[in-house]
This record gives structure tokens, C-alpha cells and sequence, in this order.
């Protein structure tokens, strides 16, 4: 497929190019760090940020955080999200 915006600059206002769905964990940081996270399921999310706090946040289904996190933690995180990258 032709992709004419191939090769303009990304940056955190441009659409994301690729996604995954997060596996929360206590100890392993996400692998890509996302520009934002989708919220799939609705539920509770425990997300860490730059500089090592953890929030517990609930979200609903359709919800779009804009909160780069680092990590999403398996303790307290019940909703399904999705990394936006």
C-alpha cells in the first residue's frame, strides 16, 4: 500500500502508526513506550509515570489517556488498554 505521509515527521500530535495491547505487569516496563493508551474495557488502570508514581485511575471503555506512562501495573489493573504508539 502507497503511504503518501510515509515520510513526514512524527511527533505526539501526529496520528499513532502502531498499537498493542498492553499486558500489565508488576516488574517489566512497557515495551514501547506509548504517545497514548486506548481504553478497551472499562475498569480500574494503576499506571506508573516518568518519574516512578503509580495512579490508580478508573476509566471507562472508549477512554483516551494521554499520559505517557512507563508501566501499567498487574495489581490493581482490571481494564483492558491498548498503547497507542
Amino acid at each position: 500500500m502507497t503511504d503518501p505521509f510515509d515520510s513526514d515527521y512524527v511527533n505526539l500530535t501526529s496520528p499513532a502508526v502502531a498499537h498493542y495491547v498492553i499486558v500489565p505487569s508488576d516488574s517489566e516496563d512497557l515495551p514501547t513506550r506509548p504517545r497514548a493508551i486506548y481504553v478497551n474495557t472499562s475498569g480500574t488502570a494503576v499506571l506508573r509515570d516518568n518519574d516512578g508514581v503509580n495512579a490508580s485511575y478508573e476509566l471507562s471503555a472508549g477512554t483516551v489517556l494521554t499520559l505517557r506512562a512507563v508501566r501499567v501495573l498487574s495489581t490493581g489493573t482490571t481494564a483492558q488498554l491498548i498503547a497507542w504508539y
